[in-house]
C-alpha cells in the first residue's frame, strides 16, 4: 500500500462556538519596522493562552472597527503572551498599532491548519519568507530549535525589499551566530551601509546547503513569490509533495462560512491557510482562482 503523504494539520476550534471572541489587553506595542509591528497580548480572564501549532492564526477584533485574520507569530511553546506581527495598511491594523497598554480588544481562534514541523524530523528543513512572511514562519523556527537534534539542516532564507524591511533583525541576527544554523538574507535594494546579499530570495536556493531527497521546504510570501520560489526548489531537486505554502488572503470568517477566501473547491481560512504545494500548484495556476 502506498504511503499517504502528510497534509497540513488539520483545523482545529479553541471554543465551543467559534465565532465567540474572547478578551485580551495589550501588553506591548513593538514597532520592527517603518509600518509593521508586533502587538503582544495577555488574556484577560484567563492564566494561559489557547494552545496554538506553528502556522495557524487568529481573528483579532477592534471594537467599534472591524475584524481581521492575522497568523499567530510568537512561540507555540509560550502559554502566557500571544503575539501577532501585521503592517499597519488597512483601517483595522492602523487603529491596531496605536493601542496603549491595557486597552482591550477581541481574538477568536486559532484557526486553520499548521506547518509539517513535526512530519519534518529527520529532513533537512528549509524555510523561504518574502517580507512579512517571515512572521507565520517564525513559530515554525521556534518549534524546530527547540528539537533541533531532531532534524537535519535547518536553512533560513529571507528576504526584503530594503535593508530598513528586514524583520526581526536582532533575532536573525541571533540565529545568524548560531553554528547549527544556516541563515542567508537578501535586499531587494540596498541602501545605507548595508553589505550584504542584493537580490531576489529566489537567488539564494541554488546555493542554500542542503539535501534535496531529504529536505522539507516551507514559503511564504507574496504569491508571485512563493510561485518562483517553488519553481527553483524543484530545480534543486525538492518534490512539490514536501513543499508547503501558506496561502492567507481575503479571509473574513475564519470557518468556511462566508466564501471569501475560497481558491476552487478549497477554503483558505478552513482547508489552509497552509497547504502542500502539488495539492494546489493546478488552482494557483488557473486564471482568476
Amino acid at each position: 500500500m502506498a504511503t499517504r503523504l502528510p497534509e497540513a494539520a488539520s483545523v482545529t476550534f479553541s471554543h465551543p462556538d467559534p465565532m465567540v471572541p474572547h478578551l485580551y489587553r495589550v501588553l506591548r506595542t513593538r514597532w520592527d519596522t517603518g509600518d509593521t509591528f508586533s502587538l503582544e497580548l495577555t488574556p484577560e480572564q484567563s492564566a494561559d493562552i489557547p494552545q496554538f501549532e506553528a502556522g495557524q492564526f487568529n481573528m483579532v477584533y477592534i471594537y467599534g472597527v472591524g475584524e481581521i485574520p492575522i497568523s499567530i507569530s510568537g512561540d507555540p511553546a509560550r502559554r502566557d503572551t500571544l503575539i501577532h506581527t501585521t503592517r499597519a495598511v488597512g483601517t483595522v491594523t492602523r487603529v491596531m498599532s496605536k493601542l496603549k497598554v491595557d486597552d482591550l480588544l477581541g481574538v477568536r481562534g486559532p484557526f486553520g491548519s499548521a506547518w509539517p514541523v513535526e512530519t519534518g524530523r529527520g529532513k533537512d528543513m528549509i524555510i523561504v519568507a518574502g517580507g512579512i512572511g517571515l512572521a507565520p514562519l517564525r513559530p515554525a523556527m521556534y518549534r524546530i530549535l527547540a528539537h533541533r537534534e531532531d532534524y537535519g539542516r535547518v536553512v533560513l532564507l529571507y528576504g526584503a525589499r530594503t535593508p530598513a524591511d528586514v524583520l526581526y533583525r536582532k533575532e536573525l541576527e541571533q540565529w545568524r551566530s548560531q553554528f547549527d544554523l544556516d541563515v542567508f538574507v537578501t535586499v531587494d535594494r540596498a541602501t545605507g551601509n548595508w553589505r550584504g546579499s542584493v537580490g531576489l530570495v529566489t537567488q539564494l536556493i541554488g546555493r542554500a546547503p542542503f539535501d534535496p531527497m531529504n529536505a522539507m521546504a516551507m514559503v511564504c510570501g507574496p504569491e508571485v513569490m512563493m510561485r518562483f520560489t517553488t519553481m527553483e526548489l524543484k530545480k534543486r531537486g525538492i518534490s512539490g509533495d514536501h513543499i508547503y505554502v501558506s496561502l492567507e488572503r481575503n479571509m473574513k470568517c475564519a470557518i468556511g462560512l462566508c466564501g471569501h477566501c475560497q481558491v476552487g473547491s478549497l477554503f483558505v481560512c478552513k482547508d489552509g491557510p497552509v497547504f502542500r504545494h502539488s495539492r494546489v500548484e493546478p488552482l494557483l495556476t488557473k486564471w482568476e482562482i
